[in-house]
């Protein structure tokens, strides 16, 4: 019951909408807070390299303050900001869908919730779920002959 609520097309409106809206408001009101979002749709211009990129947990933490707060941007759709990664501090802009934040953390205290996040996948992979899934199925010689 809950999977069918959580990818309910109008509660994920609803999800986007408060997000947005909470994202915009803080971003008049203080000076930073933090987000956790599910990595399997955030996109890295430039990309990063693996080793950084593997260091990441499916729900990662991103703290706004100074340049990175400054540097974000709110769309109708996502939010993207300029953040360093590694020890070298490499410069990427991050670009994350408000249905894919998580969290929103002030002052290491919740401010919002969004389960929604925790059923976001990037559409590649949904794909290579399903070529994943077909593979499978046509290793079994007895399936192969269904499709043809």
């Amino acid at each position: 019951m809950i999977t069918k609520v959580l990818q309910d097309s109008e509660y994920q409106k609803q999800q986007i909408n408060q997000i947005k809206d909470q994202l915009m408001l803080l971003v008049g009101l203080v000076d930073t807070f933090s987000i956790t979002a599910n990595i399997n749709a955030i996109k890295f211009d430039p990309d990063l390299p693996d080793e950084i990129k593997d260091s990441f947990s499916t729900f990662t933490l991103f703290s706004f303050a100074n340049y990175t707060f400054e540097s974000i941007i709110l769309t109708e759709e996502y939010i993207s900001f300029e953040a360093g990664f590694g020890e070298e501090n490499m410069g990427s802009v991050v670009t994350i869908p408000y249905i894919a934040i998580f969290q929103i953390i002030i002052d290491e205290s919740i401010l919002f919730i969004n389960p929604s996040a925790t059923m976001v996948i990037k559409k590649e992979e949904e794909i290579d779920q399903k070529t994943r899934s077909m593979n499978a199925f046509t290793l079994n010689a007895k399936n192969k002959n269904l499709l043809d």
